[in-house]
């Protein structure tokens, strides 16, 4: 893990998602209408809709553009009929890359996602090929510029409330939960006015891969890039330990 930070990374994902809100924020939309669909309106009963409104509160997505988003999913007519899918694969350099997509066209996504892979020298594998390698958590990330609490009121409050751990870095929190307790840890954040800079149930890798080569850093963005671009992709996890930028 040396030398990686997630904040970085996070905060140049953010620059990147900036200049594509519309990306976000749809794919946001869907895991509403899915949430929606699978558990009802009411976030208080409804666990996963819970979190994904979190998720879209952390990437500022206005909050009557999420309660559209609610009312249009469980409204009679519904919202399209997405499907979950999950695929797994290895890309250039011994990383492991696993992609979510939510698609009202499995063969269009399938298709898609092929061919992303194979555009950047790597391979889709079979379901559970590389998920292993990976941890299901709920990661927060602040900024320490923005925090106004010190680290350990910060970490006192965090465990309080459910949280697994807390890493303090040069330039950031990182907080480590359940995917059950993260709700809980998100609300004491919010209660005590500490602004997220990420809040999301993740993929964690178990171990980052170090690639150096000019050549395979190429074909790695490359698959990256197009998974990025491709709207019924909704989440990539990868363990490749990304340069800072």
């Amino acid at each position: 893990m040396s030398g990686h930070s997630k904040f970085a990374n996070i905060k140049h994902k953010k620059e990147k998602n900036d200049a594509a809100k519309g990306k976000i924020f749809t794919v946001i939309g869907r895991e509403i209408a899915v949430a929606v669909k699978e558990g009802g309106a009411d976030p208080s009963n409804n666990f996963k809709l819970a979190q994904v409104i979190a998720k879209a509160k952390a990437n500022n997505m206005p909050n009557d553009t999420i309660e559209r988003g609610i009312k249009k999913a469980s409204g009679a007519d519904g919202a399209v009929d997405y499907k979950s899918i999950t695929y797994e694969g290895y890309g250039p350099g011994g990383t492991a890359i696993i992609v979510e997509a939510l698609t009202d066209n499995q063969n269009r996504t399938a298709s898609n996602v092929k061919s992303a892979f194979t555009k950047g020298n790597g391979n889709v594998g079979t379901p559970g090929c590389v998920s292993y390698m990976f941890d299901k958590k709920g990661q927060i990330l602040i900024d320490k510029e923005e925090c106004k609490l010190s680290a350990d009121d910060l970490m006192m409050m965090v465990l309080d409330a459910g949280a697994d751990d807390f890493n303090e870095e040069d330039d950031s929190y990182e907080i480590l939960t359940t995917p059950e307790n993260f709700q809980a840890v998100v609300e004491a954040l919010s209660k005590e006015n500490v602004e997220t800079a990420s809040a999301e149930v993740t993929m964690i890798p178990q171990n980052y891969v170090s690639v150096t080569d000019p050549e395979t850093v190429k074909y790695i963005q490359r698959i990256l890039d197009l998974l990025d671009e491709d709207d019924d992709v909704q989440a990539v996890y990868h363990n490749w330990d990304e340069p800072e930028e």
